[in-house]
């Protein structure tokens, strides 16, 4: 599968890489190592983003019971990854979290985070399908908020 849509693929990297202007290193990787379904992650110590495809594959279709809009789904990870990579606040926002006292500090930290994230990655795809798009922010975020016991507004 991986192989088949590797050239539509490249094609969403270097055009989001090109209208989000970022210079992160963007790797392609088959599986995340570890034990949660991770679509993507940031690393700020390399400026790098890496999106995990059976896990992406996997979100897709738990959400939306198929993986007809895969390629959809690929497009809206990567421009919240990239969102970390351009986030001026991630550092100071990073930093806070590892200073954190309370878990409702660590809880809102790690929100704001994944907030500015899924607002450039809306900036970045203005003529996403919305309520596709709406989805997969509202379930991404749906954790933290449970923890903090906070409805979206």
């Amino acid at each position: 599968m991986y192989a088949l849509k590797k050239e539509s693929l490249d094609l969403v990297v270097r055009e989001l890489l090109e209208r989000s202007g970022s210079l992160a290193e963007i790797k392609l990787e088959n599986h995340f190592p570890g034990n949660r379904i991770a679509g993507g992650k940031y690393s700020m110590g390399t400026h790098t983003v890496t999106l995990y495809m059976e896990e992406i594959m996997k979100q897709c279709q738990q959400l939306f019971s198929s993986a007809d809009r895969f390629l959809d789904y690929f497009t809206v990870v990567f421009a919240h990854e990239l969102g970390h990579a351009e986030d001026t606040e991630l550092e100071e926002l990073a930093n806070y979290l590892d200073s954190c006292i309370t878990e409702q500090e660590r809880c809102l930290a790690a929100l704001k985070i994944e907030e500015n994230a899924w607002a450039f990655a809306k900036k970045l795809l203005p003529d996403m399908d919305k309520a596709f798009m709406q989805k997969i922010i509202y379930h991404s975020l749906k954790p933290y908020r449970e923890q903090l016991q906070v409805e979206p507004a």
